[in-house]
């Protein structure tokens, strides 16, 4: 009885120290990629001026989004890409190499449309549409691996 009476009274002060202290041991972080793929078959990849390589377009959920809402500005941004349909998730990913707690989730993205081509600017210095077989020659790994899994039916891993 004491016990419950002291746990009620100390609940308001331990309870946000906890979510606090979870917030840094069991976080994790969440993004959102797509794979573009137009009417020929062809990928839109995109290439960041921070890192190497050509990528799927994407980044990071924003704190209070859906990873829709972050897909489509993620599209938007990096690509003038507006989904015009909801696109198929292909996969969540563990993505070790960044943090070990970083995960992607991957959709499927067939029906959109791009009034343009977007400019290049800070973040992304290239970009285009590449048909699988004849993707830039520095392109990622975890890029090639998600390609190979949609179009020529490799094995899906849990792993970015």
């Amino acid at each position: 009885m004491r016990l419950q009476r002291l746990r009620r009274v100390l609940e308001p002060v331990i309870r946000p120290l906890m979510h606090f202290y979870w917030r840094f041991s069991r976080g994790a972080t969440l993004g959102a990629r797509a794979m573009v793929i137009d009417g020929s078959g062809r990928i839109f990849l995109v290439k960041h001026s921070y890192v190497d390589g050509w990528h799927l377009p994407g980044g990071g959920v924003e704190s209070g989004e859906t990873l829709m809402v972050a897909l489509a500005r993620e599209l938007a941004e990096e690509g003038n890409i507006l989904m015009t349909a909801l696109p198929e998730l292909h996969g969540v990913f563990f993505n070790k190499r960044v943090s070990r707690r970083d995960h992607v989730a991957l959709y499927i993205v067939r029906e959109f449309r791009q009034d343009g081509m977007p400019q290049p600017n800070l973040e992304i210095i290239a970009h285009g549409f590449f048909a699988p077989a004849a993707l830039p020659e520095d392109t990622g790994r975890a890029t090639r691996a998600r390609i190979a899994e949609v179009f020529d039916g490799a094995a899906v891993s849990e792993l970015w």
